[in-house]
């Protein structure tokens, strides 16, 4: 059974708001400047959610670890 895209968009949205919220905090401790770290998380949240959600569609059409389901029930 395959993921919609849809279902990729809203784990891509959910995974980059803790991914940007960890970056913003690192970012924050490395530099001790709000608007730096504020500027790298906004950065980074774009081109990571582009990222991840072709990742996530190409994770979707590969089948290690799956099980087939039965083509009927009874």
């Amino acid at each position: 059974m395959r993921d919609k895209p849809f279902r990729s968009v809203l784990k891509t949205i959910s995974w980059r708001l803790t991914g940007t919220v960890d970056t913003i905090v690192i970012a924050y401790l490395i530099t001790h400047e709000l608007k730096w770290a504020l500027s790298i998380g906004a950065i980074e949240v774009f081109t990571k959610l582009i990222l991840y959600y072709f990742h996530e569609r190409i994770w979707d059409r590969i089948n290690i670890g799956r099980i087939k389901p039965p083509d009927y029930q009874i």
